[in-house]
Parts: C-alpha cells; structure tokens; sequence
C-alpha cells in the first residue's frame, strides 16, 4: 500500500481503499461510494421497480456497509459484498411492504395507508421513459429469486460463476433462474 500522504484513489484496490476507511481516511469510503454508488443503484432500481426507492436503497447499502467495513474480507470483491448487502435490502424493503400490505386490510376504511404510488407519474411524458417504467415494475414483480439472478446477469453483466458465487447456488440455478425470469418477464410485458 502506497505511503499515508502519497495515494490515489484510482490506482487503488477496492481492499486497499477499505484499509484506508477503516484507518480513519474518509477521501477512502467517498472513493469506494463514488466507484460502487451506480452498480448499486441499478440493483435496488431494477430489483423494486421505483427510483426514489433505489435512491434510499443505495443509501441505506453503503451505510450498512460503512458500517460493518471491518468485517469485509479484502481479498474478495468489494463490489460482490455491497451487491449482497443491496439484494437484502431490497428483500427487507419487499418484507416491509407485505406486511405494510397485509395490515392495511385491517385499517379503518376512512385510513388511507401511507403507501408509495406504484404508478408512472404524470409528469414522464417520454414513451421510452414509460416503457422503461413499464420493464421495471415488472422485473420488481419476479418472484425475488429469479429477480435477483436477472438484475445481476442481465443489468449488472456479471458472470454466471459471479452470480453463482454470490448467490451461493450452482451455475445450473443460475441459468435455469436467469431462464425463468427471462420468460416469465417476456409474458409480463406482452400482457
């Protein structure tokens, strides 16, 4: 690692960026949510369907990591750890709105729950920007393991064997998932 004074954050590993977090350098963490920030975005965007959603997902991802930064094994890729870390928040934001779902059912009639407007907002007037609305809800609409393998193959571009490995299922689940999805998304957007 280069001398404490004398470094860039370019020419540096996401490792030895954390190193340097964790040191107490904060141009390091900036350095790792300036590399990493829009990867993340993408997975919470094309996981939830909703770009204000991913905003807070990216968010709360980088907190969660920043955070726990000293557990992070330096020689693996930082950018499959906050992957995982942004595929669980999604999952907890989906646990939320479920049961936010089921309990709304039992609210008084007059009680309007607070609940995001999964339509496309008025003010998008742009077909290509509807379409892409349109392609996302229905990806957030994928049962969550075939989501997830879709966003990382397809959005993302990792390889089968990244997916697998992080994902912690075999390359054949992998295709069969990233099979599935494709399918069941291609029915979605025909309907």
């Amino acid at each position: 690692m280069p001398a404490p004074d004398a470094w860039s954050p370019e020419a540096l590993s996401d490792g030895d960026l954390a190193a340097l977090a964790l040191g107490g350098r904060q141009a390091a963490y900036s350095a790792l949510l300036h590399r990493h920030r829009d990867a993340v975005f993408r997975i919470a965007r094309a996981s939830c369907g909703d770009e204000d959603a991913a905003l807070d997902i990216t968010q709360q991802s980088f907190i969660s990591a920043f955070a726990a930064l000293g557990r992070y094994d330096q020689t693996r890729p930082f950018a499959h750890w906050i992957a995982r870390i942004a595929l669980n928040k999604c999952r907890d934001r989906a646990r939320r709105r479920k049961l936010r779902a089921l309990f709304s059912f039992a609210m008084p009639e007059d009680h309007e729950p607070n609940l995001p407007d999964p339509a496309v907002g008025a003010d998008v007037a742009l077909v290509d920007r509807q379409e892409l609305a349109r392609a996302m809800a229905a990806i957030a609409r994928l049962p969550a393991s075939q989501r997830e393998v879709l966003v990382l193959r397809g959005v993302e571009g990792m390889a089968e064997a990244e997916v697998a490995a992080l994902l912690g299922i075999t390359g054949k689940a992998v295709e069969t998932r990233l099979y599935r999805a494709r399918r069941a998304l291609t029915e979605m957007l025909e309907n």
